[in-house]
């Protein structure tokens, strides 16, 4: 008895012309006596109790079981979970055609989820005039699918559900319900095909384009695929390199059957199949041999029913494992994994650095000039030494000099000139640059992009904030000339980023005064006074006044003129070491508010975006860990 379908349940060997079934007849109330109204009303309970009709869809479908992961401790669901973490987490470093196939992948994985898990749908591919509509009856014991010379012969995808419950898979195939039918009561292992939902696709190397484009669309969907190549086009490079190349990584779902052996005389079958076997290899798909995962390959012939028996037999413990639909889930998962690889895999360890880092604080100091603005304070610290321990004759020279030059480095400081300016936002430009340049190495192109975009983006405005950082920290200074915007000298101010006040507890302006020297002052002060006193001394001799006696007088005198260069100069030497030692913390002041500065703009963003990177990178491993395919 052949089978039925779904929306013409009474289309069988009596309505295949057209004409209308002994059924239809005998309900539509035409032939009511005689013969023919007995044999309808005979044909119509035959069909009534034929287990093989499918139910209309009137009755309600039937209850479907929620899809479940059958194999214990499958990796299936958190591989889904990270894959959906990691497509979120990258939609805004990658485009969307690098997350198409990850994201068509999800979509299925969801869609397949939420029907049955207990069947398993199989495809039966092929090339035109492979055969594969003959072993489609030959599976279903029945003349389901039509066979000829004819080309195409299939133009549609027909399918056989050995139970009931898979209309949403069939709908999701957009398998129409006059292509569905059941398999021929009592075939064979019809208790270990149950389950199975087989369909037959059309040609893939069919001429026109809407059959070849419904076995791509279907192929896609199903959990696993019997490819049925003939003697003649076994080694088709349209099968190999459209089909089992690109789906190597599916092995463990795919069957691939040598049809019409009974045409190979001898131990040509032999030949031809070990030679498929080595075309296998050569895709890179894994063949199931010795107990070893893989693809499954075998001889038959659907004309004399040769090997469909052992076919039959592997199909029905495939299905009744029902992990077919878990294995070619994770199968899509490594194929999605695969192609995102360049995305996200990178070379080497890429990442900032303490050298890196060190050498970026180096050339923004350089350019908000940290050194030179360390050498004007200890010069400053020095002649503020000179000012406090210096003769008074000097220092009234000194002021006499100032007097006459009102627009001295003393009164008002010197600002760079504009090449040094432009000099100095080169540096930082440079700086910024090459500390993007060493965070994005060995980074897969996307993200190296987006590490360089954030370092160029926080720069924005760098160069006006050094020259404001330096001012803010560095004013007070005189002689400083540094390469930026703005003059600075000895930083004694708060620090870019809320420092607050330098270690010396002082704002800007002079550097502080250590507590010898009041002493030397006095020094100084006594000095002088020895002179005053002896030149009075040797003046009242001379003019008559006191008693001659030039020695004493002279020595006095000598002793303040001698003195006070040497208090002088004792004073200079000791100044040295606080004055190095200030110069040194006002370097390390400006410096350390230009790496706050440069930090803050753009080593965060920079450090952000790897941090990202590495987050998406961990979920890329969760991806492919549990991997069954080895990529």
């Amino acid at each position: 008895m052949t089978a039925v379908t779904d929306e013409n349940p009474g289309q069988g060997r009596g309505g295949a012309d057209g004409a209308a079934s002994p059924r239809e007849a005998a309900g539509s109330g035409g032939w009511d006596d005689g013969l023919i109204a007995r044999r309808a009303q005979a044909a119509r309970a035959e069909a009534e109790q034929t287990p093989d009709e499918i139910p209309p869809e009137d009755d309600g479908p039937p209850p479907v079981e929620a899809y479940v992961d059958t194999e214990s401790g499958s990796p299936l669901r958190p591989r889904l979970d990270a894959l959906r973490e990691l497509v979120g987490l990258s939609r805004a470093r990658l485009d969307r055609a690098a997350l198409a196939e990850a994201g068509r992948v999800l979509d299925e994985a969801a869609a397949r989820q939420r029907l049955s898990s207990r069947h398993t749908v199989v495809a039966i591919a092929g090339a035109s005039g492979s055969g594969k509509s003959a072993l489609f009856n030959a599976l279903a014991g029945a003349q389901l699918s039509e066979t000829g010379l004819r080309r195409p012969t299939t133009s549609s995808p027909l399918a056989c559900s050995w139970t009931d419950g898979a209309a949403g898979l069939l709908d999701r195939l957009a398998v129409p319900g006059r292509l569905r039918r059941r398999p021929q009561p009592g075939a064979a292992a019809d208790e270990a095909l149950q389950g199975l939902v087989l369909v037959d696709l059309p040609d893939h190397d069919s001429a026109a384009r809407g059959h070849r484009d419904q076995v791509d669309r279907v192929l896609a969907l199903v959990d696993a695929v019997i490819w049925v190549v003939d003697p003649e086009k076994y080694a088709d490079a349209a099968l190999h390199e459209r089909y089992l190349r690109p789906l190597a990584g599916h092995a463990e779902v795919t069957f691939v059957v040598l049809n019409q052996i009974d045409r190979l005389p001898g131990e040509a079958a032999d030949l031809v199949l070990d030679d498929l076997r080595r075309l296998l290899d050569e895709d890179g798909m894994a063949l199931g041999e010795h107990g070893e995962p893989g693809a499954t390959v075998l001889p038959l012939s659907a004309l004399t029913g040769e090997g469909v028996g052992e076919l039959r037999e592997l199909l029905g413990r495939f299905v009744q494992d029902r992990t077919a639909a878990t294995r070619r889930l994770s199968a899509d998962v490594d194929a999605a994994a695969a192609r995102l690889r360049p995305v996200y895999v990178a070379e080497g360890r890429p990442g900032l650095g303490e050298q890196a880092r060190e050498e970026f604080t180096d050339r923004l100091a350089e350019a908000v000039g940290a050194a030179a603005a360390g050498q004007a304070a200890e010069r400053e610290w020095r002649r503020n030494a000179g000012r406090a321990c210096g003769t008074p004759w000097l220092r009234l020279w000194r002021w006499y000099e100032s007097a006459r030059q009102p627009g001295s480095r003393d009164h008002a400081p010197l600002a760079a000139p504009p090449e040094e300016r432009i000099t100095a936002r080169q540096r930082v430009e440079q700086a910024v640059r090459t500390v993007a340049d060493d965070a994005a190495a060995g980074l897969p192109g996307p993200w190296a992009q987006a590490v360089r975009e954030a370092a160029v983006h926080g720069a924005q405005g760098l160069p006006d904030a050094l020259d404001e950082l330096a001012d803010r920290v560095g004013g007070g200074g005189a002689d400083a000339r540094r390469p930026g915007d703005a003059a600075g000298a000895a930083p004694g101010g708060p620090a870019a980023g809320g420092a607050g006040e330098g270690r010396s507890g002082r704002g800007a302006g002079k550097p502080p005064r250590p507590a010898w020297w009041p002493a030397a002052v006095l020094a100084q002060v006594a000095m002088t006074l020895l002179q005053i006193f002896g030149g009075l001394w040797l003046a009242g001799q001379i003019i008559g006044v006191l008693e001659p006696g030039l020695l004493t007088p002279s020595l006095v005198m000598l002793a303040g003129i001698v003195g006070g260069p040497l208090v002088e100069w004792s004073c200079a030497a000791a100044a040295r070491g606080p004055a190095r030692r200030y110069g040194q913390e006002a370097e390390r002041r400006l410096r350390e508010a230009a790496a706050a500065c440069g930090r803050a703009r753009v080593l965060d963003p920079v450090s952000a975006e790897l941090v990202r990177y590495r987050e998406v990178r961990e979920r890329y491993v969760a991806v492919t860990e549990f991997s069954t395919t080895g990529r």
